[in-house]
């Protein structure tokens, strides 16, 4: 979230993704996606500068996240045959869930 400020002085809040156009006539104009207009005390120049810092920031705390170790994400299923060689589950020979009669 970028911290602007109105032209009464009060601060808020707006999350910079959301920002679908900023213009200057010659208060700054902030257009949302959804169509909210907000006119703020900062100039264009500044608003897209918080926006950059803003960015760097996100990707400066991405980069401090540990690398993950353990079991990746994946979309295919993993072998789950056992010593005999036969699947666990997948042939249909497991456990049913009980089906319960609609109301």
């Amino acid at each position: 979230m970028i911290v602007v400020t109105r032209l009464n002085g009060t601060r808020f809040a707006v999350n910079p993704d959301l920002i679908e156009r900023i213009h200057e006539s010659p208060d700054t104009h902030l257009v949302t996606l959804d169509g909210a207009a907000y006119v703020v005390l900062e100039s264009l120049a500044e608003v897209v500068e918080l926006i950059a810092d803003y960015r760097a920031y996100i990707l400066s705390k991405a980069r401090d996240f540990p690398a993950i170790t353990g079991y990746p994400l994946s979309l295919v299923r993993t072998d789950t045959s056992d010593d005999d060689g036969d699947s666990d589950d997948i042939d249909g020979d497991g456990p049913t869930a009980p089906v319960q009669p609609r109301k």
